[in-house]
């Protein structure tokens, strides 16, 4: 290390050591989960109520804001080292420590619930493989459910789904799992609500994201123009990353339950909506005529009509920021998941087709049937 001096040195040890800890300890937590699981998942949760309590004081993410300054302070120091003529092995030294130190803190605070348990264990929900005919019978219930719902939802004179208070919503979606900590205890932690990305919300779309959540400041955010149909359920599996839940397909299960089990008819909606669109999608890739004579068998509901409407405006909707930043962000968010275990990577959020066919199997096959 010769020619380097001796603060950069320090710095550069440092963060180094910082990202060797952070690292074993992503080795250690998949080498041994049950030793470290339930206890810090609850570790982790109460965590983000505390931290979430301190940030309450807005109803727009501050990390949204943080952000961008943290950007901005990046390029001013560049330029200030260009102009002044500094060293940059005594630029870089200081980002390197800055950013090992945040890799450690957010590995160690959260994102070492990757390695927990699967969720379903703690639902007593047996996932197993499922057949072509039951994930058929659960699509169908999810689109009759949907249908139902979807008479209810305020829509304009053209049965377009009606944007809502985006603040009435993060309220509501906040507290979603109020109902369901008192029958499972991994629900239970912040009711905060979820807050608007005011800043970077549009750049978070066009990454190809409907959303985030940041344990620096354990907020759970969206962007205020999501699709209409799907912005409840985005809201509450934003809200489930919260809690400790860390995997793509259980945030989405849990936003599921969350859901379905909200008192509003909006929420209910939307988490059926998403149910239908999963398990549509699934099938599909199994057998696309069987999924349009499931689709025909219920079109004489009057909400089908709709549920098919609000699907193909949510498609249309995101497709607008689809191209090359999309595709970017998606490289990019599959590679940290794969990181942490979810080796199916950006597929896994899709993988929630699993719970919802044995949630369907355990709670509603047998009264279909009856």
């Amino acid at each position: 290390m010769k020619g380097i001096q001796r603060k950069e040195r320090i710095r550069l040890i440092t963060g180094g050591a910082l990202l060797l800890a952070a690292g074993l300890l992503m080795l250690l937590f998949k080498a041994f989960p049950d030793f470290f699981f339930p206890g810090y998942r609850r570790f982790s949760s109460l965590l983000m109520d505390e931290i979430s309590r301190i940030f309450s004081f807005t109803r727009i993410a501050v990390w949204d804001i943080l952000e961008v300054l943290l950007i901005l302070y990046l390029l001013f120091t560049v330029i200030r080292m260009i102009v002044k003529k500094r060293r940059f092995l005594g630029w870089f030294s200081r980002v390197f420590l800055t950013v090992s130190l945040l890799v450690f803190l957010v590995v160690s605070m959260w994102m070492l619930n990757h390695y927990a348990r699967p969720l379903s264990e703690d639902l007593e929900l047996p996932v197993r493989e499922y057949t072509k005919e039951e994930l058929a019978s659960a699509f169908s219930y999810y689109l009759r459910q949907a249908a139902e719902e979807a008479v209810l939802v305020p829509r304009d004179e053209d049965h377009e789904p009606l944007r809502q208070d985006f603040y009435e919503l993060s309220e509501i979606a906040g507290a979603s799992y109020q109902k369901l900590s008192d029958r499972f205890e991994v629900f239970r932690g912040s009711v905060q609500p979820v807050k608007k990305l005011w800043l970077t919300g549009e750049w978070l779309l066009i990454k190809g994201f409907t959303g985030e959540f940041m344990p620096f400041t354990a907020e759970a955010s969206v962007p205020e123009n999501g699709a209409v149909s799907d912005l409840p359920f985005t809201m509450c599996h934003e809200a489930a990353h919260r809690l400790g839940i860390a995997g793509e397909n259980e945030a989405n299960f849990s936003a599921f339950l969350a859901c379905t089990h909200s008192d509003d008819v909006r929420f209910r909606y939307a988490g059926n909506y998403m149910a239908y669109i999963y398990c549509g999608n699934a099938l599909y890739q199994e057998d696309k005529k069987l999924r349009d004579r499931v689709i025909r068998s219920l079109s004489d509901l009057p909400g089908t009509a709709l549920v098919l409407q609000d699907a193909h405006m949510q498609r249309e909707h995101y497709e607008k920021y689809d191209g090359p930043i999309a595709d970017a962000g998606d490289k990019v968010n599959d590679t940290y998941l794969k990181t942490f275990s979810e080796e199916s990577g950006t597929r896994s959020y899709g993988e929630v087709v699993n719970e919802l066919v044995a949630w369907y199997l355990k709670n509603f096959a047998l009264d279909k049937k009856s």
